[in-house]
């Protein structure tokens, strides 16, 4: 009797983002990428991300039909990281800063990011080569008592920590004995020097331990209520996977988890190891670059919320251009350009499907009227955020708050001087109120390419757009379709621009957004000149997001390579969170204090050999074993290392004279996976 084939496991991907949370049921089998068998969004629920989760993941298990206890691994990638930076939240902690004076608040943005959060400066720390100054933690240890009450946990920093990590190692233990509370230590988190830098990376990572290890504790809750007793992974900022007791203890390093996923989702579904990215969504384009298959990292480490980190994440940049863009005409010209975000306004389509005949007879109505109005077109209606969170308004936001109401209500009749429209700018800008208004996925629902809401709305808005008049008097243009199609070609030409900014910038181009106009513009338009210009990338576009198919269509001839848009680039995030490797390293340094001594900074450990070729063999053996360790606790049984040895020497009178060595050992491999 024959045995049956085991069946291949499935593997199941999230991504929360900022609207939707996306799901994909991916296995292994059925091709070199593997085959997605279902996917499926649900809107993002941001006060508590684990609902939003559990209605992406229930759609595909019921699209697939498959049994859940099938699922062999769960990956996900988040935005709640790089969220809780940018919005300024996360839990209250002290700063422990030790060898270090209050003058160093002030470089590297640490006392903005410190706030009123508790600090305690105490004697110690180390020099460049790991040689000790007398340390004291009794300072320390006085206000542990009163702030064991009162914070969620603590970031430690030494002087020179990364060359010796004792004294950190040592308030560490303090404080675990004391208090029990969270600890995070600087040399955990990087190898780098700059002390105020690395001490606000500890500082942002021990904010965002408990947030994170409640998102991953009602994951873990939703997954075992199913039955999948799978290992769960997070996607780190660089595209790598990592376990969730591993992403728990450094969380700070899952900023831009969701960008770097999209990345590697991206080259999985194109087998592309070189190309330019771009992540178009409602309100946004995220772009980035693939480098022999690997996203290009931010070398100076991500900056979220304003504060430049040493962590390594993917260097990407974003634009104020999507799908939902606010639509506007160029000003006090004879032939008005179309203009495009970076403001995102509700798009009348969509508001006209959620609210029916309250938009369409404003909109009637405007379009009855002789002359168009400045205000034609855009209506104000309440978030339906609650009521406690409209606290703190002047008078006359409250005002205008009160008559702006849950039925989209016409500008035109809201509003009745400019200083109304900065007051209602506010309103949106506190999450209390949306603007809807004529936006590309308007002009797609008129000319029949996206059919998703209501297509009568969006015509009326583009009626409304087309009678306005340019510079001569005339009609801008001729029709509702005229226009759509000429929004339509806005927004692939600028998402060109904004590609081909990116590339200057990575070549190190000032002035990149300026080159990029002016190339895109002469080469587009054949603009005559004695120089005739022309533009290409060295490498094709990966196009992603819903809406890259239409957006997309006409990129090519604009950047002068190929555009490449997936099959299920809707969901790369998702299908990027399950297909990655784990990837981890270890650093060593090897120092000469003084002539004939070397001495090895590896971990936790500092020893002392007499011959270089004996300390640089110990500082390999120990990155191996290092980098071995934590690959296992990220998740991965199968790793394979490298290792890279980099040295700076210099020739004294025809002598190699020996200065410094840093070894670097790199574990990656597959994720392990569920019996």
């Amino acid at each position: 009797m024959t045995a049956r084939p085991k069946p291949s496991p499935l593997f199941l991907g999230i991504d929360t983002g900022g609207t939707y949370t996306d799901a994909v049921l991916w296995s292994e089998a059925g091709g070199p990428s593997g085959k997605v068998l279902a996917k499926a969004k649900a809107l993002t629920t941001r006060h508590d991300l684990a609902v939003g989760i559990s209605g992406a993941v229930d759609a595909v298990l019921q699209k697939a039909g498959t049994d859940p206890t099938a699922i062999k691994l769960v990956s996900m990638s988040t935005t709640l990281a790089t969220n809780a930076l940018v919005e300024g939240q996360g839990g209250r902690v002290a700063l422990v800063m030790i060898g270090f004076a209050e003058g160093d608040l002030a470089r590297d943005g640490l006392k903005a990011a410190l706030g009123t959060d508790p600090v305690v400066f105490c004697p110690g720390g180390h020099d460049v080569h790991g040689n000790a100054a007398k340390l004291d933690l009794s300072g320390l240890e006085a206000a542990l008592p009163e702030w064991e009450k009162s914070v969620s946990g603590f970031a430690v920093c030494a002087y020179f920590a990364t060359r010796n990590p004792a004294h950190e190692l040592s308030a560490r233990n303090l404080i675990r004995d004391v208090t029990g509370l969270p600890v995070t230590a600087s040399h955990e988190l990087s190898a780098k020097l700059g002390g105020p830098r690395r001490a606000l990376t500890t500082l942002l990572n021990a904010r965002l331990i408990s947030m994170i290890d409640r998102l991953v504790a009602a994951t873990e809750g939703f997954l075992a209520a199913r039955n999948i007793a799978a290992p769960l992974m997070v996607v780190r900022g660089d595209g790598a996977l990592v376990s969730a007791a591993f992403a728990r203890q450094r969380p700070i390093e899952t900023i831009l988890s969701g960008p770097a996923a999209s990345l590697v989702g991206a080259r999985h579904m194109t087998g592309l190891d070189d190309a330019v990215v771009s992540d178009i969504g409602g309100t946004t384009t995220d772009v980035a670059v693939l480098d022999k298959g690997r996203p290009r990292l931010d070398p100076e480490g991500a900056t979220v919320g304003g504060f430049r980190t040493m962590v390594e994440a993917v260097a990407m940049r974003t634009f104020g251009l999507g799908g939902d863009s606010e639509v506007a005409l160029e000003d006090g010209v004879l032939n008005p350009k179309i203009l495009l975000g970076p403001r995102r306004l509700v798009p009348l389509a969509l508001a006209g499907m959620i609210h029916g005949e309250a938009v369409a007879s404003e909109l009637e109505r405007q379009l009855r009227a002789p002359n168009p109005g400045r205000m034609d077109g855009r209506l104000a209606v309440r978030t339906g955020v609650p009521e406690r969170l409209a606290a703190g308004l002047t008078g006359a936001e409250a005002k205008l708050y009160e008559l702006i109401g849950a039925v989209p209500q016409a500008l035109d009749r809201l509003l009745t001087s400019n200083a109304q429209n900065a007051t209602l700018n506010r309103l949106v800008s506190r999450g209390l109120v949306h603007v809807a208004g004529f936006t590309p996925s308007d002009a797609a629902h008129v000319l029949g390419r996206q059919a998703n809401w209501d297509a009568a709305a969006a015509r009326l808005g583009a009626a409304l757009l087309a009678r306005w008049r340019d510079g001569r008097g005339q009609f801008i243009a001729a029709s509702p379709e005229a226009i759509s199609e000429r929004v339509l070609t806005a927004l692939t030409r600028l998402s060109a621009e904004v590609i081909l900014e990116t590339a200057f910038a990575e070549d190190g181009l000032d002035g990149a957004a300026t080159v990029a106009h002016a190339l895109v513009q002469r080469a587009v338009d054949a603009h005559p000149g004695i120089a005739r210009l022309s533009v290409a990338l060295d490498r094709p576009v990966i196009g992603l997001g819903a809406s890259a198919p239409l957006h997309y269509a006409g990129l090519a001839e604009l950047v002068g390579n190929r555009c490449v848009v997936p099959e299920d680039t809707d969901v790369a995030n998702a299908l990027g969170a399950v297909v990655g490797q784990v990837r981890v390293s270890a650093e060593a340094r090897v120092s000469q204090p003084k002539e004939g001594l070397f001495r090895v900074a590896s971990g936790e450990s500092v020893r002392d050999f007499n011959d270089e070729a004996a300390a640089i063999a110990a500082a390999e053996k120990d990155v191996r074993a290092i980098a071995a360790g934590r690959a296992k606790d990220a998740g991965t049984d199968s790793a394979e290392i490298e290792i890279a040895s980099e040295f700076r020497v210099s020739t004294v009178e025809g002598q190699r004279m020996f200065i410094e060595a840093h070894v670097v050992a790199i574990a990656s491999g597959r994720p392990r996976i569920a019996v």
